[in-house]
């Protein structure tokens, strides 16, 4: 199968279908473009490197983000370039291969057009892996005055934020105000929630003593706040119940049942009406499919994710494929879909790569299965819980597999090294060398 192209002008080794076009290279191979440059996205690029077609990856950053490792960012662990990765250099010998530095703001499915802030192009086959965005539930001012944790910027953000309100905490001769400056609320369960009150854990108890000995540690109150009466739903009640008793250990105090309804930036308010003074709210208790316009909402499922059948493609929509956190592959095995973290989406990539060279060439085509390889989550230093299978385990041993697998699964060798010699410093010193303010954080401002 080959594409039907409109008629084009040469542009050097370039092809633009009009004047606003952007320019990609001539070629006679269908075009498959991927939107979103996730797990899902560069899977299915390097899946497609070497096939007779024309890729052209679009994002809105030029590099791939380590998102397992966000919250060492956040916390001053890790400095950002050391989980992110330049899609050019990703993409450097992938021939068929091109990236396009854009931000997609419509979709005709009709006319098979891609529209973004820097021109349009059309595809052949269009695969959808734009990931999820924070949801605050049309919580209007809890969005306005917290934080989320789904990039890199996000991170940085709260970063400064932390170490901004630790200074001010100084300065100001308030008691109330110092103890919302050094107030931390971190609203969900999760694993991003878990990992991000450990490490702030460790922080209170190893560098503010350090940095800030105006006041003692025990000033650092960290709270962690989920709806239901569990952490880490979706692991194991072994895996659950280690991480209650470690959280605990670091004298995270963690609230169950209860259920953020409101936050103007001083106070957060729950159902139950318990009230938390704090200046600082980290919010990890949900995500949303983020998609351009031009995606009826006929498509999607609960949590604005696409829903897909066993191949991958959006029910009702020719040519189009969705994978990653955005896509809902349901199923009597899967009625919600699959878990939205890393491994699927690998997965998916791989998978989607083998059944568009299928269709191509007219071939069988084979449902996509997913395979659990377990799930991992750590509490600080030494402390994490794995759930492989039948086989569960806590501690340190876990904790190991859960610093390899990560550091396997980073991007360049670079990276690899930097945060292995991070990780290596902190384990014998518990020092975090990043404790920097580059810039003004400012509430309400998370550009």
């Amino acid at each position: 199968m080959v594409s039907n192209k409109t008629s084009i002008h040469n542009c050097a080794d370039t092809s633009c279908e009009t004047d606003a076009s952007i320019c990609l290279p001539e070629i006679k191979f269908p075009r498959v473009v991927i939107i979103g440059g996730g797990f899902a996205g560069l899977a299915l690029a390097k899946g497609l490197k070497k096939q007779k077609v024309q890729v052209v990856l679009i994002d809105k950053n030029n590099f791939h983000q380590f998102q397992p490792l966000l919250y060492q960012v956040a916390t001053s662990g890790l400095e950002p370039d050391s989980i992110a990765f330049p899609f050019r250099k990703q993409i450097s010998n992938y021939k068929n291969v091109v990236f396009r530095l854009a931000e997609v703001e419509e979709i005709n499915t009709k006319t098979k057009t891609v529209y973004t802030n820097k021109g349009l192009l059309t595809y052949d086959y269009l695969v959808l892996a734009t990931g999820t965005t924070t949801n605050f539930f049309g919580m209007k001012n809890v969005e306005e005055n917290s934080l989320g944790m789904k990039n890199i910027r996000d991170s940085l953000n709260i970063r400064h934020m932390m170490l901004q309100n630790l200074e001010q905490a100084t300065i100001t001769c308030n008691d109330d105000e110092r103890d919302a400056l050094t107030n931390f609320v971190i609203v969900g369960g999760g694993p991003a929630g878990v990992e991000m009150a450990g490490a702030l854990a460790e922080f209170c108890k190893y560098i503010l003593p350090k940095d800030y000995p105006e006041y003692p540690s025990s000033i650092m109150k960290i709270y962690l706040v989920e709806g239901s009466n569990k952490l880490i739903a979706a692991m194991s009640n072994k895996a659950s119940t280690q991480t209650l008793k470690y959280l605990k250990a670091l004298n995270v105090k963690v609230l169950f049942n209860e259920i953020v309804t409101d936050y103007d930036g001083k106070v957060v308010t729950t159902k139950n009406g318990k009230k938390i003074h704090a200046k600082n709210l980290i919010w990890t208790a949900g995500v949303k499919g983020q998609l351009p316009k031009g995606i009826d909402e006929k498509y999607l499922v609960n949590g604005n994710r696409l829903k897909t059948n066993q191949h991958l493609q959006v029910e009702g929509l020719k040519d189009v494929f969705a994978m990653g956190d955005i896509a809902a592959v349901i199923t009597k095995e899967t009625p919600k879909g699959h878990p939205q973290v890393a491994q699927p989406a690998i997965q998916q990539g791989k998978f989607l790569s083998k059944t568009l060279i299928n269709i191509i060439n007219d071939k069988p085509l084979k449902p996509f299965k997913y395979k659990d390889k377990g799930s991992l989550a750590t509490v600080g230093k030494r402390r994490a819980v794995a759930d492989l299978g039948k086989l569960k385990f806590t501690g340190y041993a876990a904790w190991l597999l859960w610093s390899f697998v990560h550091l396997m699964s980073i991007s360049g060798f670079r990276n690899k090294l930097l945060v292995g010699l991070n990780w290596t410093i902190s384990y014998f010193s518990y020092e975090k060398s990043n404790r920097l303010i580059i810039r003004n954080f400012k509430p309400n401002s998370k550009n």
